[in-house]
């Protein structure tokens, strides 16, 4: 009998790429197009599996045993193993209260069973000794080789010119998936989403996820949006990203996406992202499909902030020339506003018309209004380039725009700009919904501005020295310790003899394969929680109960079995999405991966 290998059962990016150039010069435009599609699977997996992480801030190697911590500490994280010391300073004297902190972290892949179970963040008070929980988020989790890599995001407080520490507890069997308390709200599927929190609520638009009106959650909670005839697209008030090509034959824009060709969804309790890149389309499409500038943009919205944040990128494939080319336009029909505010180069925010001098070197820009105090002010964080020496900084502010309304447009080329394969635009915007105070308006919205530019600094640290340490409670939900938790080696392990019927001949299991997110046993009450490899198999069911396929008994009949075990409840999900990186070592080898 032969031995298949990994590669046996795929054909290679380039073996593909052979094939469609077979089918094209053969006129098969059918196969060839699913050869598109294949392709597409192939590089969403190769991007999983190899595509190289951002290098961490702490790395895999720095960590602690959670027995050598002092020994209140050490009670009070009872059931985890590890832990990492993460300390953040504050160096531009502007302290900071409940900043978001977007941190890469890497773990040793043998000492945790899953990262979004078994992360949590303590803060370490300093002044009294304490250590306190805070709420976290895990997401974005790539494998590479013995090493997990993932984003940790929490809330950070660290006073001006000073220093916090926070400690990364991770390596408990018995951790749940953790369900903290927030303010955001996301509602929808897919990039379709309604995002909200105690500041305003976002509605991204349904057809291609351009970000399309917003509601302030104050007073008589002023909504933007864009209204009259538009060209074509749906209105929405983000207008960027498009360009227009050699003599302004026509513009090419990302809101004429009839759907987003990729895109890729984060949720969670502290941050929500949403990031979505391709090829704008003509207003033709297909009949013009130029791939020659792609266009990448992120929304971050966290939890608790009136402001998110807006990453943009765009990337020239091939030489070429552009008429003109937006990267930050907002439009509001509704006149709901009546002055106009800008940064300047250093940093200062004014009021008023843009003077001449500063047109093309503009840090911010917005609106405000001189009653209500309702505003919007976009605070451009990072503007810059690569392989191209013009870049501009322009973009002032109207408070009407014949046929739009109020709006900015930036435009960072000249109009007959050509532009060299291998140039790349970068942006980082915040965009500040928060009121604008009679007293001294200018003077907050530069101390926003100021902190978001400078961030916190991050290191990997010793173990904190002081002198009472104490803790009160646990770190430990019910459930999350092994004196708390008897059952739940046995439910694993019975989980464990569950298979996925259309792996026929695979050594490999529900847990293996990374289906399996949480368990909770709660009076003998078993919860589980399922998801499935892709949204091309939603019927889970056959996993849960006996009858149909090949599986004799499902988790439900399994698991009833146990002593001590009196019904079983399974919910399934979509989110996050599994990836490769779910894998153990021994479903990879199942797979025919290395580990």
């Amino acid at each position: 009998m032969p031995q298949y290998t990994f590669e046996d059962r795929n054909e290679s990016v380039t073996e593909k790429l052979d094939m469609l150039a077979k089918a094209h010069q053969a006129g098969r435009y059918d196969l060839a197009m699913s050869l598109c599609e294949s392709l597409k699977g192939t590089l969403d997996f190769e991007q999983q599996n190899h595509s190289s992480p951002a290098k961490p801030d702490i790395a895999a190697t720095a960590f602690a045993s959670v027995r050598d911590l002092p020994r209140a500490w050490t009670q009070w994280a009872r059931g985890w193993k590890y832990c990492k010391i993460v300390s953040l300073s504050e160096t531009v004297g502007a302290p900071r209260s409940a900043e978001p902190v977007d941190l890469a972290v890497a773990f040793r892949a043998d000492q945790t069973a899953n990262l979004h179970r078994d992360v949590r963040v303590a803060r370490v008070d300093a002044g009294n000794g304490t250590v306190q929980e805070i709420p976290s988020q895990i997401y974005d989790v790539l494998r590479r080789g013995p090493e997990l890599f993932s984003r940790l995001v929490f809330a950070a407080d660290v006073p001006a010119h000073g220093q916090a520490t926070y400690l990364v507890f991770y390596g408990n069997p018995n951790a749940e998936l953790p369900d903290y308390t927030s303010d955001l709200v996301v509602r929808g599927e897919g990039y379709g989403l309604d995002i909200e929190n105690q500041h305003y609520v976002v509605s991204l638009d349904r057809q291609m996820g351009q970000l399309a009106r917003m509601t302030y959650k104050r007073e008589h909670g002023l909504e933007l949006y864009a209204g009259g005839k538009g060209h074509g697209e749906p209105p929405d008030i983000d207008w960027a990203h498009d360009y227009v090509d050699p003599e302004h034959f026509q513009k090419l824009r990302m809101r004429n996406w009839p759907t987003c060709p990729n895109y890729d969804v984060v949720t969670g309790p502290l941050c929500v992202r949403v990031r979505r890149w391709g090829f704008p389309h003509s207003p033709i499409h297909p009949l013009f499909t130029p791939s020659r500038v792609h266009f990448d943009v992120t929304y971050i919205f966290y939890a608790g902030l009136p402001y998110f944040f807006k990453e943009g990128r765009i990337d020239m494939t091939k030489d070429h020339q552009v008429e003109a080319m937006r990267d930050d336009e907002w439009v509001f029909s509704g006149y709901s506003f009546t002055e106009k505010v800008w940064f300047d180069k250093q940093g200062k925010l004014h009021e008023g018309d843009v003077p001449s001098e500063h047109h093309s070197n503009l840090w911010g820009v917005g609106f405000y209004h001189r009653d209500s105090r309702d505003a919007l002010i976009a605070l451009w964080l990072e503007h810059s380039a690569e392989n191209y020496d013009k870049l501009k900084h322009n973009g002032s502010p109207t408070l009407h725009y014949h046929g739009h309304g109020q709006l900015w447009s930036r435009y960072p080329a000249e109009a007959g700009t050509q532009f060299k394969a291998g140039a790349s635009l970068w942006q980082r915007n915040a965009y500040l919904i928060a009121p604008y105070p009679k007293e001294n308006g200018a003077k907050s919205v530069e101390d926003i501005r100021h902190r978001l530019v400078n961030e916190l600094e991050v290191r990997s640290d010793d173990l904190p020295r002081t002198s009472n340490p104490t803790a009160a409670g646990t770190l430990a939900r019910i459930g999350e310790t092994e004196d708390a938790a008897p059952l739940k080696p046995a439910i694993w392990k019975t989980l464990r003899e569950v298979k996925d019927e259309q792996l026929y001949k695979a050594d490999s299991n529900i847990v293996d394969m990374g289906y399996v997110y949480d368990v909770r046993v709660r009076d003998g009450v078993v919860h589980v929680v399922l998801t499935m490899p892709h949204r091309g198999r939603p019927v889970y069911n056959f996993l849960v109960t006996q009858g149909g396929g090949r599986v004799e008994e499902g988790v439900y009949e399994r698991l009833r079995k146990l002593p001590g075990v009196r019904d079983v409840v399974v919910e399934f999900t979509w989110e996050p999405a599994w990836n490769v990186a779910r894998l153990t070592d021994a479903g990879r080898n199942a797979m025919g991966l290395p580990t």
